[in-house]
């Protein structure tokens, strides 16, 4: 079996899009085409068009080729070897950031052709499972204020979710507002509910240290990203004194960024993005997390793509205990896959038992949205 083509394809939201506050406006559809029939699916979230560039560039002498160019005509099977290679052909661009997101997208639809091949789901293919269903938290917004921000804890509680997550702005205006926002998310969601908060990246260090004393009256399951990314001595010194566990790495792509993390930042919950690392980079960050005694989760802001990934990644590790579950009130995050990978009635959601991701593209949204 060869690789035939790799289509990058953008999908954005138009600028008169009206709905909810709450949304994902963008994301961008990997397909990776082979010479038996077999498609695989991924995706990235990162900057659309800055992707599109990194996939669909013409070949030129190694290490600056565009990544399709790399791996056309190859065992798509072979995914180590690939991983490497577009790697490699990419050292004087990436090494990181956007390139890794694009080559984590990559590898994620070559999971989808090998599990289909293999007529296995990819859980299967990773050593998996150590479970099959895994609690869920809703991932949302703060409101403006802590009566709005309770309102919201009441709606999702109210569906099934036996944890929630609030994040982002408004949080660190002031410190009034912020202990106004947790008291209101504590308040909806009630005493019997988890309780994390995602401050957004937005205080220095004295102020998380103070922010995190300050919560610890709330119960807080977790505080996350309370600092700026690149704030390494920071999260040292905040985890070091914190009674709440510290979570962190979404924003990081690539186990040599999570390695300085991991072994300098002292977080206790390493959050790894499916979509900005692929499988197989996600694979070798969680051994590196669990053999420092950590725990891995997902994070999760984007389609049912991602969700799915996320699903036998987590399947596949030990040290699985919750899942981030986007609510973003968003076609390009319901609408993307046929699959509808809901709760059940003890707030879990089941891991996809068909072959690959389990999942099937939704073509008709992925058409309305494209951007040619």
């Amino acid at each position: 079996m060869k690789i035939t083509g790799v289509e990058a394809i953008e999908l954005r939201l138009p600028e008169s899009y009206s709905g909810p506050r709450l949304i994902v406006r963008q994301t961008l559809i990997i397909k990776v085409h082979t010479d038996e029939g077999i498609v695989g699916i991924g995706e990235v979230d990162s900057c659309p068009m800055v992707v599109r560039a990194t996939v669909n560039a013409p070949p030129a002498n190694s290490p600056i080729s565009g990544l399709a160019s790399v791996i056309i005509g190859e065992n798509p099977l072979e995914i180590r070897h690939l991983n490497d290679k577009m790697y490699e052909a990419s050292f004087d661009y990436g090494r990181g950031g956007v390139v890794f997101h694009t080559i984590g997208g990559i590898d994620i639809a070559l999971w989808d052709i090998a599990g289909k091949y293999y007529n296995q789901p990819v859980y299967r293919l990773l050593g998996g499972p150590f479970q099959t269903r895994i609690p869920a938290y809703a991932s949302t917004l703060f409101g403006s204020n802590g009566k709005e921000t309770a309102e919201e804890g009441k709606k999702w509680a109210g569906k099934g979710f036996t944890s929630v997550k609030f994040g982002w702005h408004p949080m660190g205006q002031s410190e009034k507002l912020d202990l106004e926002l947790v008291e209101g998310a504590r308040q909806g969601i009630g005493d019997n509910r988890n309780l994390l908060v995602d401050a957004g990246c937005c205080w220095d260090t004295a102020t998380a240290i103070k922010r995190a004393q300050q919560f610890e009256d709330y119960n807080l399951f977790w505080l996350e990203e309370p600092l700026a990314r690149d704030n390494i001595d920071g999260y040292k010194q905040l985890s070091t004194v914190s009674r709440i566990p510290i979570a962190a790495g979404e924003g990081e792509a690539g186990r040599y960024a999570f390695r300085e993390l991991l072994e300098h930042g002292g977080i206790h919950i390493a959050q790894i993005d499916l979509v900005r690392n692929g499988i197989t980079e996600t694979m070798r960050i969680a051994d590196m997390a669990e053999d420092r005694g950590l725990k891995v989760v997902n994070h999760h802001w984007s389609s049912d793509i991602n969700l799915a990934a996320s699903l036998h990644f987590l399947a596949s590790r030990k040290s699985t205990f919750i899942l981030e579950y986007c609510v973003a009130e968003s076609p390009l995050r319901w609408e993307v896959t046929r699959e509808k990978m809901g709760l059940d009635a003890e707030g879990y959601v089941h891991v996809p038992e068909g072959p690959g991701l389990g999942i099937e593209l939704n073509e008709e949204t992925v058409e309305r949205y494209r951007v040619n």
